[in-house]
């Protein structure tokens, strides 16, 4: 089966389902609330999306094959880092590279000079998630004790960081030269 892998810097473009991401429209509610139904114990309601998407600083995007969403995600656009709020993928298309394509959509949103970081919560149960996210390059930082409303389940607080060492390919940085010179 081909996905990305992102090993040692190096990142390799195979996907067994290629998908188009775009942003996600009120006709799509529908399709990403049985996503959300099928992938959740606890899931969001149709509500808690609009809400959530009514806000300046939030963006929706499904992935879509065959004129079918087959997955989505929710993110929040904070001042140096993004926010993941909601992520899934359909149970028919896991492990075909769809939720790999939608987190480098939002890795390829990082830059050296605004946003260099993205962060999400993970339930404790989700081990699917947790492992996931792992591959992508996110790291645990922490755990978030009773961190739901709806259980007194934890959450691993997890943290991908763009930096020179991570390989990714950074856009042009401008850089001060008369810094580098001593006053003196």
């Amino acid at each position: 089966m081909g996905l990305r892998h992102i090993q040692n810097g190096q990142s390799h473009d195979e996907f067994d389902c290629k998908v188009q991401i775009r942003w996600l429209i009120r006709r799509d509610m529908q399709e990403v609330m049985d996503i959300e139904r099928g992938c959740f114990e606890f899931p969001w309601t149709e509500e808690d999306f609009l809400c959530c998407l009514r806000q300046r600083n939030c963006i929706g995007m499904v992935a879509e094959r065959a004129d079918q969403i087959v997955g989505f995600m929710v993110y929040e656009l904070q001042k140096s880092r993004l926010r993941i709020l909601n992520f899934a993928v359909s149970g028919d298309t896991r492990r075909q590279g769809v939720g790999v394509q939608m987190m480098q959509r939002l890795v390829d949103k990082l830059s050296q000079q605004r946003r260099k970081e993205i962060i999400l919560e993970v339930r404790e149960t989700n081990l699917e998630a947790q492992l996931f996210f792992k591959v992508q390059g996110f790291r645990a930082l922490s755990v978030l004790r009773n961190h739901y409303d709806d259980t007194t389940e934890d959450a691993y607080y997890m943290q991908y960081r763009l930096d020179a060492s991570s390989g990714a390919e950074l856009p042009f940085s401008p850089q001060n030269r008369i810094s580098n010179f001593d006053a003196a």
